[in-house]
């Protein structure tokens, strides 16, 4: 690249990604993935670096934390040690080369780390005099915050006092605020039922509701402030990271157990992999490890650059978000008759999986996000479940995207969709495409746990009239299985003593089993405890379910009607009289 393309390309970056920094943090709206971002901002690193004359005095790389907020209410709080942000890593080499560095500046033959898991929220500051709150503020670009000090107080977990009988002069205590995943999906439920914007995700909705001109807004959304770190102090003068967050639990902060110090990077490289096994198990979302020189007094020695401290680095997740078009939008229909709206999109691969479908939830989520047939969109991959767009990127619209509008009729059977809370139904129980669905699932782990029957294996069964019930599972016999195409003696064998191997199922197994609209194993668990038996659980009440915990007036409508329908009364008897046994324990 010669340097006038050099110039041009910088410039077009940079104005890039000034544009979704605002869409972004401004405007609570993100238009591209973090993987895409990442990858422009190191694309225009890299060609700031080559050729440092064309850098423009608004580039991104000069930027340390979020833009402020441009607005009248929003008063500002400058920091006497700047809120840094940290620099990341995406491979083992570069932490190595960072291990490898530091011991060289610091002539040191080992390092030791302190290694924290990388709050996806929003960077926030407190300030303590003499044990007292004083002022809050979020990181804004890391020399000045927006003042949020009334929204801070009402964050339940940050004391208003420290504890303890001798706190330092002052102390600036930094630290992270989250939204918890399931209070972000409640929050989100709440803001379709207002028939508001939805939060992309929570770090977005964190942001959203700190700076809440009404802190009483704040004070409803359910915030966490996780402490990791220190900024200015007098009268305490700690010797390593490990001592500053011993110390924030014992002022009373939150400071989350999964952290370790590791006496090499090498070690830091397997922490960071046994992080990444539990990741989606965490209340909370986070999308690395921040590794951290645990020694104080090597860090001053280090000190920081312009952007970022020299004594730590960030190790990165791969990004769960990617952005491709939607080819089409289907509704699909579920195994307790609820249909929902899947986006077929065009194939892109994702944490090493290639991507063509993903969950649109409900109609009205659909319809509320705006997501069209055409469409530009984000999508998010948790885990290994099936991805979910997050939202279509409008600005890049041309006019021919077309909206979906829900069918009225079940594209399985034809029957009338009926409303149900937030959800549309089939309530023809002999859907074809539910009871594929209810027998796929009572043959499954948590249920029945039949090896031996995948989806093929059912819908040959289903095509041949021999499962016109899910539980004509356990009727099934050896002279009309040895007649279906390359089905042989062996396999039916094997299949029929599987079978009668697991007629014995403990009763929240076989309540999971029934396939009830809302009840999965868990709920099923709380079912069975409270009832002791199937019987009690068929004569319960909505009153009856509805003083469970855990169990609202939706899903206790439908564990209610479940028990009433002749179809499911027969579909639990057949199983009965084919030798199922309810047991009271686990075996």
């Amino acid at each position: 690249m010669d340097k006038k393309k050099a110039q041009h390309r910088i410039k077009v970056l940079t104005n890039q990604i000034r544009k979704y920094d605002d869409d972004y943090y401004i405007k609570n709206n993100p238009v591209i993935s973090d993987l895409e971002y990442n990858q422009l901002r190191r694309k225009l690193k890299q060609l700031e670096e080559k050729y440092p004359q064309y850098i423009l005095p608004d580039s991104p790389s000069k930027r340390v934390g979020t833009p402020l907020k441009n607005t009248i209410e929003s008063a500002t709080i400058s920091y006497i040690i700047p809120m840094l942000s940290i620099t990341d890593a995406w491979s083992v080499e570069e932490l190595l080369n960072f291990d490898k560095t530091r011991k060289k500046l610091l002539d040191v033959p080992t390092l030791s780390y302190m290694c924290e898991p990388k709050y996806d929220g929003l960077s926030c500051s407190l300030l303590y005099e003499k044990g007292i709150l004083k002022q809050g503020s979020t990181r804004g670009d890391g020399y000045e915050g927006e003042d949020v000090s009334k929204n801070v107080k009402v964050i339940k977990n940050i004391p208003l006092k420290l504890n303890g009988n001798n706190p330092p002069e002052l102390v600036e205590v930094r630290g992270e605020v989250i939204l918890f995943k399931e209070d972000f999906k409640k929050l989100n439920q709440q803001q379709e039922l207002n028939k508001r914007p939805l939060f992309a995700n929570p770090r977005n909705a964190a942001a959203g509701s700190l700076r809440q001109l009404n802190p009483t807004i704040t004070a409803s959304r359910k915030l966490h402030f996780f402490g990791w770190g220190i900024g200015l102090h007098k009268g305490w003068f700690p010797k390593t990271q490990n001592e500053i967050l011993n110390q924030l639990i014992q002022w009373g902060f939150t400071v989350d157990s999964h952290r370790k110090i590791c006496k090499t990077m090498e070690e830091a490289v397997i922490f960071y992999n046994e992080i990444t096994k539990i990741r989606d198990d965490l209340l909370f979302d986070i999308d690395g490890i921040v590794i951290k020189i645990n020694r104080y007094d090597f860090r001053e020695k280090l000190g920081n650059t312009a952007h970022a401290p020299r004594w730590s680095i960030a190790y990165k997740f791969e990004a769960k978000r990617v952005t491709t078009r939607v080819k089409d939008i289907i509704s699909q229909v579920g195994r307790t008759g609820v249909v929902t709206p899947v986006a077929i999109l065009e194939p892109v691969k994702f944490g090493g999986v290639l991507i063509k479908r993903a969950t649109l939830h409900t109609f009205s989520i659909l319809k509320n996000k705006d997501i069209r047939i055409g469409d530009r969109v984000i999508i998010e991959r948790a885990g290994d479940v099936i991805p979910e767009v997050i939202a279509p990127i409008t600005s890049i619209r041309k006019g021919k995207e077309k909206p979906f509008h829900r069918p009225k009729n079940c594209p399985s059977c034809g029957s009338t969709l009926k409303p149900r809370g937030a959800y549309w139904v089939c309530e023809n129980i002999a859907c074809p495409a539910q009871l594929l669905g209810r027998t796929k699932h009572l043959v499954s782990k948590q249920a029945f746990n039949i090896k031996g029957l995948g989806a093929s294996n059912i819908e040959l069964l289903i095509k041949h009239n021999l499962i016109n019930n899910p539980a004509d599972i356990f009727k099934l016999t050896e002279n009309n299985l040895i007649k279906l195409p390359k089905w042989g003696a062996k396999k039916t064998v094997n299949l029929l003593n599987e079978i009668n191997l697991r007629k014995k199922i403990t009763l929240p197994k076989f309540i999971n089993a029934l396939s009830i609209r809302g009840v999965g194993i868990n709920t099923a668990k709380l079912l069975a405890k409270h009832f002791g038996n199937l019987d009690k659980l068929k004569q319960a009440d909505i009153t009856d379910l509805k003083q469970i915990q855990c169990i609202g007036q939706n899903v206790a409508i439908a564990i209610f009607d479940f028990f009433k329908d002749k179809f499911n009364l027969l579909f639990i008897k057949k199983m009965l009289d084919a030798g199922v046994i309810i047991q009271n324990k686990e075996e």
